[in-house]
């Protein structure tokens, strides 16, 4: 496999896309083709949205095509790279089972397509979405999702900080409560990181402030830049 999932899609004051340039460049240099099969659905304007996504690439070579301009499943299945975006969680999840792409995109991917995913797009290359930070807006028919990675990831990770008196759970909280219920390790991924699956080998990269492993029953683990997380995929 061929996978690049990042946290974020937008680093402060920089374009989108920007923080991450070379990540994507070696995910490209890697792709059987060119042509970007780009996934929308996240958000709610699909043009806009695969615009500004077509901007972006365009300084790589990449021919970016939104899979709302036709068949989905046949756009992403002639691609050499499937890239989803990110917004609503369970908005995506709905439409990509509405539109058949759940089993589309895993079948692109395991037959040589590259994958990047940010934020939504980064959750939904687990096994489900139950470890997102997004509101239910809609109802998918399941929480199953694509399975690309065999663990969870819970992207743009926030530290909880000292002295702050909001009295809300914690994301390490949120993990913990879902560790109540689950064996699957999550990976927090803090803002401006990002994973890289090629075949059997995944590591970390991005920003200095790395990851968090949790796993159940045991002490949250900080990660930096360059951990080899390969022993996540068995």
């Amino acid at each position: 496999m061929n996978l690049l999932l990042l946290s974020n899609s937008t680093a402060l004051g920089r374009p989108y896309l920007a923080h991450a340039a070379t990540a994507v460049g070696d995910l490209a240099s890697a792709a059987r083709t060119g042509v970007v099969a780009f996934v929308p659905y996240a958000l709610a304007d699909h043009g806009a949205y695969t615009a500004q996504v077509a901007r972006a690439l365009a300084a790589l070579g990449l021919q970016v095509v939104g899979v709302h301009t036709g068949d989905p499943v046949e756009i992403v299945a002639h691609a050499g790279i499937v890239f989803v975006g990110g917004g609503n969680t369970f908005r995506l999840t709905a439409a990509l089972y509405r539109t058949g792409l759940i089993a589309a995109i895993q079948a692109a991917v395991l037959n040589g397509a590259a994958y990047l995913g940010s934020s939504a797009g980064t959750n939904v290359a687990t096994p489900s979405l139950r470890t997102t930070n997004d509101m239910p807006i809609v109802q998918p028919p399941s929480f199953e999702t694509l399975g690309l990675v065999p663990f969870q990831i819970n992207p743009h990770y926030l530290d909880p900080v000292p002295g702050d008196t909001h009295q809300g759970e914690t994301r390490e909280e949120r993990i913990r409560q879902f560790h109540e219920e689950s064996d699957v390790p999550v990976l927090g991924l803090r803002e401006g990181t990002w994973l890289r699956r090629r075949d059997d080998r995944l590591t970390l990269d991005g920003d200095p402030a790395g990851a968090r492993m949790f796993r159940a029953g045991r002490e949250p683990a900080e990660l930096s830049p360059g951990a080899d997380l390969s022993f996540l995929l068995s």
